[in-house]
């Protein structure tokens, strides 16, 4: 077979000139656009690692400065409050068994003598109760946490430490 010539595509002065500085300048930009995402990868993995590793050794101290003390301790407020509250022109009346924990056996000794303060406290945020509200789960709950700020408002103003009394049970909680 003969040789055939190809022909290369007829450049002027001009079209060799371009082509020349286009791939010299093609190479610097590429260059420098993969370097500086390089570099981005780099540092956002530098990132991600020193939040991780920070957080988790934050979480271990807490964890750590946060285990319990001793067993669990309860208290049970006897006898049971029972209050009267108007719900659609109806009286309704609500039982309802208090026990708290801690873990604290002073706590627990403050909050027995000074419990006509927290009966007190307690009758009055259950007597403000609505119906509708505490017939749903999510509204004894939240009565829950109420009663537990309550008590540990009432336990701060005897001279305890509210932090030392951990939680608020209803050991029975009945509406009629």
């Amino acid at each position: 077979m003969p040789d055939v010539p190809v022909l290369a595509p007829a450049q002027g002065p001009a079209g060799a000139e371009a082509a020349a500085t286009g791939g010299k300048r093609r190479t610097p930009w590429l260059l420098i656009i993969v370097a500086v995402a390089v570099l981005t990868a780099g540092l956002g993995a530098a990132l991600y690692l020193t939040h991780a590793f920070g957080r988790s050794a934050a979480a271990s101290k807490a964890a750590a400065s946060h285990k319990p003390a001793g067993p669990p301790l309860y208290l049970a407020l006897d006898p049971p409050f029972v209050v009267n509250f108007q719900a659609d022109q109806l009286v309704r009346f609500l039982q309802v068994s208090i026990e708290v924990m801690s873990r604290d056996a002073q706590t627990l000794d403050l909050l027995k003598n000074n419990d006509p303060v927290l009966r007190n406290d307690l009758l009055i945020l259950l007597a403000n109760q609505k119906y509708t509200v505490i017939s749903t789960p999510t509204g004894k709950e939240q009565l829950r946490a109420d009663a537990l700020a309550a008590i540990r408002k009432d336990l701060a103003q005897a001279g305890g430490d509210p932090k030392k009394l951990e939680a608020v049970y209803f050991t029975s909680f009945v509406m009629q």
